[in-house]
């Protein structure tokens, strides 16, 4: 029976060390980037966040070292890059449950929150309920958890929607494993969603019309990408995040003499990802 809580694709979290950097890095190549955010203590990171239509790409890096940023810190001391990618759930307590009536320790529902910079002007807070699947969890590496948002108006502004390189929404998120049908597997039976074969590749979607999983081995990644920008990525894990554009010329322009052409789109590498601009 399909999992009654999760939604789709919510967001993805990309780790950096260096997280204004990051946050510069990412405005230069065309996106609108929210104010920076402090998350709760308990948490000990900070944000930048990427809004498009209904999810968002959140650049993470740790502020104070807490029990509850230690997985991201692991992952940080080995690379940077695409760490976890969160669900939209609409109740994560039941969510959380409903992982632990299929056997899976659930962690959570964790309450936490951040302040927001009002387009306006002023001050509000964006609060969050979520949940994670168990940690050894992690088909091809990538750590899930869901995000139930309490505040919407506060994270999906529409200012910071409009993009100068026109992106509107992520399409697929693409996971370099050993074993690509086993990890695809894996997720689909952790999000009850089926797996189906895709040219080199396993494909997962995440749930009504939000972003799909591709799972590929190193032949798969190489016969996807140029090599310029392969370099930039990670060997192992989410290695290329692919997202919609509504102006594949506007998305050239951004990225400047940066962008790598393939396939009918443009991409290049940015904190241990490709970044992918397809038309859409």
């Amino acid at each position: 029976m399909p999992l009654k809580h999760i939604l789709g694709l919510d967001h993805v979290v990309v780790t950096v060390r260096d997280l204004d950097a990051a946050a510069a890095q990412w405005t230069s190549l065309g996106f609108t980037v929210s104010p920076r955010g402090t998350h709760s203590p308990i948490l000990g990171t900070g944000n930048y966040t990427i809004m498009f239509g209904e999810d968002y790409v959140e650049l993470l890096g740790i502020l104070t070292e807490t029990e509850q940023n230690k997985p991201t810190r692991d992952y940080l001391a080995r690379r940077e890059g695409l760490e976890r990618a969160a669900f939209t759930t609409d109740d994560a307590a039941a969510g959380a449950a409903e992982l632990k009536s299929r056997g899976l320790a659930a962690l959570g529902p964790i309450h936490f929150g951040r302040p927001v910079d009002l387009p306006g002007g002023g001050t509000g807070e964006a609060r969050f309920n979520v949940f994670r699947w168990p940690l050894d969890q992690n088909p091809g590496g990538l750590r899930i958890f869901a995000c139930q948002h309490l505040t919407r108006e506060t994270v999906w502004f529409p200012e910071l929607q409009s993009h100068a390189n026109s992106v509107t929404r992520i399409v697929r998120l693409e996971v370099l494993a050993a074993d690509p049908r086993a990890a695809a597997e894996h997720l689909a039976r952790l999000i009850d969603e089926p797996v189906h074969a895709d040219g080199d590749g396993w494909l997962v979607p995440s749930g009504g019309k939000r972003a799909d999983f591709l799972f590929y081995d190193a032949a798969g990644f190489a016969r996807r990408y140029p090599e310029a920008v392969r370099d930039g990525a990670a060997k192992e894990g989410a290695v290329a995040l692919v997202l919609a554009t509504d102006d594949l010329g506007r998305a050239t322009a951004a990225l400047g003499p940066r962008a790598i052409s393939h396939d009918g789109a443009v991409c290049v590498a940015a904190n241990g990802l490709v970044v992918s601009f397809l038309p859409q």
